[in-house]
Parts: structure tokens; C-alpha cells; sequence
């Protein structure tokens, strides 16, 4: 009789069974309580042709390439500090805890062993600081040891049995402070980083307000009366409706796409960066 297993993690007729990772298994406990939260996406398109040039005049003059999510993390947290209703947290309680800095978390693409992967890094104050100072974060971030090892108590905690694994991600809930501390007010998310092409991407969150950067395309757009070829950047803006009412949330949108189509903060590159620090 032939055994059902012809080696570990493998079975008859080139099956392989994989045990998830203690990350993965967090990633799924991520995603299941995001799910639960009543959230609004807009998907709007920004002309960064404008942006976009200055980065690239900034790489010819310096020959170091600014961040453009770092540009985004800038708008982004600049439209919020004067919204402030998106940058808060509702509690079990029903109430609102508004928050005066505006810490994003991003995901920093690195290496580690030869695979792009993209790691969540929280950019503190990221309201009342220049672009590059951001830029600075995330290639300070990107050049760290593994940012994927995870101390012993942390990844003890992974293996922990889900429904308990699961309720760190009622913090915001619960402890919106504390979850703040730990991972920050908003959430910048850049899937163009691992593809070129135009497109969004629509992801749950457990931010009251997550920008998810899609691709940039070149399309055509009527400029003062005339049909030209711009770079537009696909974006998600999702909204926690439980915390934000459908007005408010429109309004930092519309900010949010004026600062980028205005190449905000970019003018200002050579000026000296602020000395706000980074949390992790």
C-alpha cells in the first residue's frame, strides 16, 4: 500500500502542504478585523506631472532620487493636520479622540533575502515635516537590520490561538492612544511600488483613513484649453464612516489631490530637514 506522504509537507501527485507563517497569520488577523469597519473608498485620480519633474530635477542636480511616497506622506498629512476629523480614532465608548500629530504608517520596500517586501514604518509628525526629512525616514528605515525579525515576545505572541491573537486589532477601539503609540494615525500604503502601469487597488484598513498609491499612467487631460499628455497617480482614499461624515471626508480628498497636483513641499528640497524623529 503506497503511503499517502512522499516527504515532508508533501503529498501524492505534487501537492505541497505549507504551514502559514506567524506573519501571514497575523496579515489574516489584520484583514479580518479591518473588515469589520464601515469604510467609504474614493478612487480619484491626481496629475503629478508636476511632481513628478521636480523629482526628477532633484535627482539630475543631487543625483539622489526623493521618495515619492515619502511627496504623498507629505500631502496626505498636511490635508489631515487641516481636517482634522480624519486623523482621529472612535472609541468603544462612541467618542472621538482627535489627535493634533499626524503619524502615518508606511510600508517601506526592502529586501530581505533576495524578495521585495514591503514593511509597515510609522513617520511621527509627519505633519510638521519637510519632504525630505520624510524621505530621510524611510531610506533610514529601508537601510535598518531585517525589519522583519521580530523579537521573542512578539513572535510568541503570533502563535497564540487567533480569537486572542485577533485582539490587538480592537486597540484602535479600545485603547485609540495606545494604538496610536503603536502604529500611528493614518496609513499611507504604496502597491506602485512593485509594478509600473495605472490602476488602483482597494484594501481594508483599520485606519479611520488609509491612502492606498495605485500605478501612474500617462493619459490624456485638457490643460488651459489644450489636450495634453499627463501623469496621473491612481488613488484610494478609504474613509472610516463610523468616524467621519461623507462632507468632511470630501474635502480632504480634494486637499489631499490639490497638494500633490501642486507639488507641495518638493520647491523646498534643499532646505535644511526637520529634526522631528521616527517611531517604530
Amino acid at each position: 500500500m503506497r503511503s499517502s506522504r512522499e516527504g515532508p509537507g508533501r503529498r501524492d501527485g505534487g501537492e505541497r502542504v505549507e504551514r502559514p507563517s506567524p506573519r501571514r497569520r497575523a496579515t489574516v488577523d489584520y484583514m479580518r478585523a479591518a473588515g469589520r469597519r464601515s469604510v467609504v473608498h474614493g478612487l480619484v485620480e491626481a496629475d503629478v506631472t508636476r511632481a513628478r519633474e521636480r523629482i526628477r530635477a532633484i535627482e539630475s542636480e543631487t543625483g539622489e532620487r526623493p521618495s515619492f511616497t515619502a511627496f504623498v506622506v507629505h500631502c496626505v498629512a498636511r490635508a489631515a493636520a487641516e481636517h482634522p476629523s480624519v486623523n482621529a480614532y472612535r472609541d468603544w465608548r462612541g467618542r472621538t479622540h482627535v489627535f493634533d500629530a499626524v503619524d502615518a504608517n508606511v510600508l517601506v520596500e526592502t529586501t530581505v533575502g533576495g524578495d521585495r517586501l514591503g514593511v509597515p514604518h510609522v513617520l511621527r509628525d509627519a505633519n510638521r515635516r519637510s519632504v525630505r526629512s520624510l524621505h530621510e525616514g524611510i531610506r533610514a528605515a529601508q537601510a535598518a537590520r531585517d525589519p522583519t525579525d521580530l523579537s521573542l515576545a512578539a513572535a510568541a505572541a503570533l502563535r497564540l490561538p487567533g480569537p486572542i491573537r485577533r485582539l490587538v486589532w480592537r486597540l484602535p477601539r479600545w485603547f485609540p492612544r495606545r494604538w496610536t503609540a503603536l502604529a500611528g494615525t493614518v496609513a499611507v500604503t504604496s502597491v506602485g511600488m512593485f509594478g509600473p502601469g495605472g490602476g488602483w487597488a482597494i484594501a481594508p484598513t483599520n485606519y479611520t483613513v488609509q491612502a492606498t498609491v495605485g500605478g501612474i499612467a500617462e493619459k490624456p487631460r485638457v490643460v488651459d484649453g489644450d489636450v495634453r499628455t499627463r501623469e496621473l497617480l491612481a488613488l484610494t482614499v478609504t474613509v472610516d464612516h463610523d468616524v467621519v461624515d461623507g462632507a468632511p471626508a470630501a474635502r480632504f480628498v480634494d486637499r489631499v489631490v490639490e497638494l500633490l497636483e501642486g507639488a507641495d513641499g518638493l520647491a523646498s528640497w534643499d532646505d535644511d530637514p526637520e529634526a522631528a524623529g521616527d517611531g517604530g
